[in-house]
């Protein structure tokens, strides 16, 4: 019977290895083209320098979507986590089931195909001068983001037992303040968890940045779909690392953050 058990926990730790080599692998191929000397993409590399690097931040259009798209997330994580947490406050308040068609109006963005939102947001912002525009670009952005806050906010709501704010009530706290003192430290994890899938949702977003991008909010991704279009080079390759880079920082420091509080509780 142990060594059946053994025989299963081992297959079951192969086959997750296999299926994670499966989705990652391909991934992380991108990363020795971007260190290639030649100026072409060849896998492995001939001979390895930073020579693309450096073309990359010398370019001003690559290094100006670069920064376009770190400010479009930024801003998109900020309007989401407060519109989430403020929806997911909400429905906690509704009766069940307002609060369960809500939820899935909600979650809607989660669920139709990306490009029929993109089609939906540049008609409707064509008619009132977003498209080309960053507002337009963070708030097509917040609607896909959005979705994560609820969910991560909405898990956290529900271990807050009801009991400790009418006990905060009952010593006199305002609303304000009870929100602040009982509610806000509970839901913390949930914000930080909704706020780093919201930035790596908006970052990573190329579909709605397509139809809501101009001149002057040209993000990285979109830069690298228009530079696939004509001519694949390793500066493409530079900012597939630049990316998934940036998309696995905010994921560690979450990480490492929820390590860090637990050990304090401990």
């Amino acid at each position: 019977m142990r060594q059946s058990h053994t025989l299963s926990n081992t297959a079951m730790h192969v086959t997750v290895a296999v299926l994670l080599a499966f989705l990652v692998v391909p991934i992380l191929a991108v990363i020795p083209s971007a260190f290639s000397e030649a100026s072409y993409l060849r896998m492995p590399p001939e001979s390895y320098s930073t020579r693309w690097f450096t073309e990359f931040f010398a370019d001003k259009q690559w290094s100006r979507s670069l920064m376009t798209s770190l400010r479009i997330a930024v801003l998109s994580t900020f309007v989401s986590v407060v519109l989430g947490t403020l929806a997911a406050l909400g429905l906690q308040r509704l009766p069940a089931k307002v609060a369960i068609f809500l939820n899935g109006l909600f979650l809607a963005p989660m669920i139709v195909p990306v490009i029929v939102t993109a089609v939906a947001l540049y008609f409707a912002g064509q008619k009132v001068g977003l498209v080309g525009t960053e507002l337009g670009m963070v708030l097509g952005h917040s609607l896909l983001c959005i979705p994560f806050v609820v969910i991560n906010v909405g898990i956290s709501l529900r271990s807050i037992d009801p009991s400790w704010l009418r006990a905060a009530e009952g010593l006199g706290a305002s609303g304000p303040v009870a929100f602040r003192t009982v509610t806000l430290p509970n839901i913390l994890p949930g914000l930080l968890g909704g706020g780093v899938f919201a930035f790596i949702t908006s970052f990573d977003e190329v579909i709605i940045s397509i139809f809501l991008s101009g001149y002057a909010t040209k993000t990285l991704p979109v830069k690298m779909w228009e530079e696939i279009r004509l001519e694949f080079t390793p500066v493409v390759a530079v900012g597939a690392v630049l990316m998934i880079a940036l998309t696995l920082l905010p994921l560690v420091l979450h990480r490492l953050t929820e390590k860090q509080k637990k050990g304090a509780r401990e």
